[in-house]
């Protein structure tokens, strides 16, 4: 017996004679495992189904240009025993692809320590378990300083950006799909926790308070035990938590961090020390500027010393309650940003300005021309000023 009918023969001893289709990795597996290199009879074009498979029992003429006309061969078929495409299966297995990189935040040369930058330098420094809660007005550096606090000591840390919707899954972990299978991944506060690393808890006052109490045995210093995995998970020695908020926890009740809420007493407990974190002296904030000025190729010392006595007159209008808006030192950075850009002074204040309401931004502009008599002039008019002085035109 040739070996392509030997193979046509074993087909028939698996299907029988019912009419079906073969694809053509099902044909060379067979002959593989049979040790049969001739599949003519059935892997030839006159064979071929409409739907790009092979004909079995095989019809028409094989490539050796003989008619294909086989005996019917009466066997009892072989029951055919088909694997059933796996369900998806939970896996208690832990695991994870991320946190795989260096989380040791770079130095950067554009900061300026002041306000609680040593304490917290301190705290991480010293590698113990000693949660603080920063809080302070938008814009003032908290976590800025926490990161570079980090970077002074070769710490690495996890940042978390809560909101309303964070809850134990995302802190945690969960089971994610992957490959047909559930798993549990781990989430960045038991990483934080098995790598010693700082958490940090960003606008923790945003999070719905129900939601963030998983954390309260962590805040505790202690281990945790992952429900759904059994798993318990000690933190290495270095970690620690740190937490930003704008708000003390307590809401806002003028309004100007809308979405912020009321977290539970004994979650704020947990944290031994609160940071209240205040805009940087005039001095420090012109080394600021002067830091973010040469970094955009911004030479004008005299713009930025205006700039900061102007804002430090704002905050302490908006302290006694004659504003309702405030010029942060972030919005200063954005101002001198802007000048670099536009090369104008007025035009980059009026820039960063516009997201205040109509009265407001018109009474900062206001004092600001007060401060720089030059900057509310038109250009023009400053032409012919400059020129009735020279005597020249």
């Amino acid at each position: 017996m040739s070996k392509a009918q030997q193979l046509v023969d074993i087909f028939s001893s698996m299907y029988g004679d019912d009419p079906r289709t073969l694809t053509k990795d099902e044909v060379k597996a067979v002959a593989k495992e049979n040790d049969i290199n001739s599949l003519y009879r059935i892997l030839n074009a006159n064979n071929l189904a409409e739907n790009g498979e092979y004909h079995f029992p095989p019809v028409g003429k094989s490539n050796s240009g003989k008619t294909k006309t086989f005996a019917k061969v009466r066997k009892s078929p072989v029951s055919v025993v088909t694997t059933p495409t796996p369900a998806p299966t939970a896996s208690l297995s832990v695991t994870s692809d991320g946190f795989t990189a260096n989380l040791i935040p770079e130095k950067d040369e554009l900061f300026v320590p002041f306000g609680n930058f040593r304490t917290v330098r301190d705290i991480i420094k010293s590698k113990m378990f000693y949660p603080v809660f920063i809080t302070g007005l938008s814009g003032n550096g908290k976590t800025y300083m926490v990161e570079q606090a980090c970077a002074a000591t070769k710490r690495e840390v996890i940042r978390v950006n809560f909101t309303v919707e964070t809850d134990e899954d995302d802190l945690i972990g969960g089971f994610r799909l992957i490959d047909g299978e559930t798993k549990f991944f781990k989430g960045p506060v038991l990483k934080a926790m098995e790598r010693g690393a700082v958490l940090l808890c960003d606008e923790i006052d945003l999070a719905n308070p129900a939601k963030v109490m998983c954390l309260q045995s962590i805040l505790e210093g202690n281990g945790y035990f992952v429900k759904k995995t059994g798993e318990y998970i000690q933190p290495a020695a270095g970690f620690t938590i740190v937490a930003t908020a704008n708000t003390k926890g307590k809401g806002s009740d003028d309004g100007r961090f809308i979405g912020t809420n009321i977290l539970n007493e004994a979650f704020l407990e947990r944290y031994p020390i609160t940071c209240e974190q205040e805009y940087p002296s005039v001095a420090i904030e012109k080394k600021i500027l002067n830091k973010v000025a040469g970094s955009v190729e911004v030479d004008d010392s005299e713009f930025i010393t205006k700039l900061v006595d102007w804002a430090d007159i704002i905050r302490k209008t908006f302290m006694d309650g004659g504003v309702d808006e405030i010029i942060s030192t972030r919005r200063l950075v954005h101002i001198i940003k802007a000048f670099a850009i536009f090369n104008d002074r007025m035009t980059a204040i009026e820039m960063c300005t516009n997201r205040f309401d109509e009265e407001t931004k018109l009474a900062f502009r206001d004092l600001y021309t007060k401060l720089d008599e030059d900057a509310g002039k038109d250009p023009i008019d400053s032409i012919i000023e400059e020129s009735e002085t020279t005597g020249e035109y």
